[in-house]
């Protein structure tokens, strides 16, 4: 498509912080829609709009009437999480590709409704990951594919980011906190899980095989809420183990609830080298002494894409998320314009996100393994979430199961 046609679903928090704006600086786009229960929003990305030069959009505060249309390529969700699944359902299946804002699913329900539609209708569905574009990410993962690791035998990520009671209530109906008061399990699994599954080349080479979770007690959460909450679910950190099918491993890591600095971990971990993220950017290559800044930029900057030149000038204009969620946003768009494949499909979207619902069901049980689904087959009748043999028990004498 030599157009894109974009209708954007959610104008909260993140599109507030530059989605809209990012997609005026890229060529070959256009904005057709802007759909929020806020007026107020809806024009203030109007704004955004003129600032820009773009014409203005055909507003909604329903997302179905909007998906509807003949004249939308592309559905952006930026919803709250339970809202997701089903925007994405409708768009695909009124002929949109749909794009989702992290996690795109809650359930592995959900995430099978998303593969098997998306397969149905010939639609591409796909997660807005941006941390698998963060420049370091990028350099890294170019490294990987050449060898310069080695076998990667071992991948950190995580996602660790404090929120005080302002960071909760910037969220619509304080959705966020609730959601985490309500559910436990690592409910914001992919920032750290994505870049991690690129790097083992997951449902390509190799496949996750089953998890292992541990949780802390919910300590923090409680003391956000505005009322007493006993009941509050999540724990203050969650810690998940994975093992391939080809004997690799990945620890990942959620905490949103402790003051301490925020780190996705992702460290590399290979048979002749080794990466890291935080706390500052480090490499090292067939020993355990670390190069020196100025290597580990001269190394970074040599594997960086060869399309990252060519949006050079809209980079430099642009702080913080939005430089990754730029790289991104002008793949998904680059990519549909020349019919190429996305970067991340429905099946990428599918495993990192089941993480969250497998995650709770290894910590409700105990910690016990738990199986990832086969996302790439057909979905199974039973069971929905098939669990590890449990270990025979012996008595003191070893004589007897218990």
């Amino acid at each position: 498509m030599r157009t894109v046609r974009v209708g954007f679903v959610g104008l909260g928090i993140h599109t507030r912080k530059g989605t809209v704006s990012r997609w005026c600086d890229i060529e070959g786009t256009e904005i057709v829609a802007l759909c929020d229960l806020s007026e107020e929003r809806i024009e203030a990305m109007q704004t955004v709009l003129r600032q820009h030069g773009r014409q203005p959009a055909t507003p909604y505060t329903d997302y179905r009437p909007m998906c509807e249309r003949d004249d939308i390529d592309l559905v952006y969700i930026s919803t709250d999480w339970l809202s997701h699944a089903q925007i994405a359902l409708h768009a695909m299946r009124n002929g949109k590709h749909a794009a989702i804002e992290v996690p795109a699913a809650t359930t592995i329900d959900e995430c099978w409704q998303l593969v098997e539609t998306s397969r149905k209708t010939g639609m591409h569905c796909m997660m807005l990951e941006n941390c698998v574009y963060d420049r370091f990410e990028l350099a890294c993962l170019q490294m990987a594919r050449r060898g310069t690791f080695g076998e990667i035998v071992h991948v950190e990520g995580a996602y660790l980011h404090y929120g005080d009671k302002q960071h909760w209530n910037d969220y619509w109906n304080n959705w966020r906190l609730d959601y985490n008061r309500r559910t436990r399990g690592d409910v914001y699994p992919t920032h750290g899980l994505g870049p991690a599954c690129q790097l083992l080349d997951i449902h390509r080479s190799d496949h996750l095989d089953y998890l292992v979770s541990i949780d802390t007690a919910a300590l923090s959460g409680p003391n956000m809420m505005d009322v007493p909450c006993p009941d509050f679910k999540n724990g203050d950190v969650t810690t998940t183990l994975i093992r391939t099918r080809r004997g690799r491993t990945i620890l990942l890591q959620h905490d949103v609830m402790t003051p301490r600095p925020y780190d996705r971990r992702y460290q590399i971990v290979g048979t002749e080298g080794f990466a890291q993220k935080y706390p500052i950017e480090q490499i090292c290559l067939g020993s355990d002494e670390p190069l020196s800044k100025e290597e580990t930029e001269k190394l970074v900057s040599a594997n960086m894409p060869d399309f990252i030149e060519d949006i050079r000038p809209q980079l430099d204009r642009l702080e913080g998320r939005n430089k990754m969620s730029f790289v991104m946003d002008y793949r998904l768009a680059y990519c549909l314009q020349r019919g190429l494949p996305l970067d991340m499909d429905v099946v990428d979207l599918a495993e990192w996100c089941c993480v969250s619902e497998l995650s709770r069901l290894s910590i409700e049980r105990g910690s016990q393994p738990v199986k990832f689904p086969d996302f790439i087959g057909s979905k199974p009748t039973l069971p929905k979430t098939p669990i590890l043999p449990t270990p025979i028990k012996l008595d003191k004498n070893n004589e007897k199961r218990i």
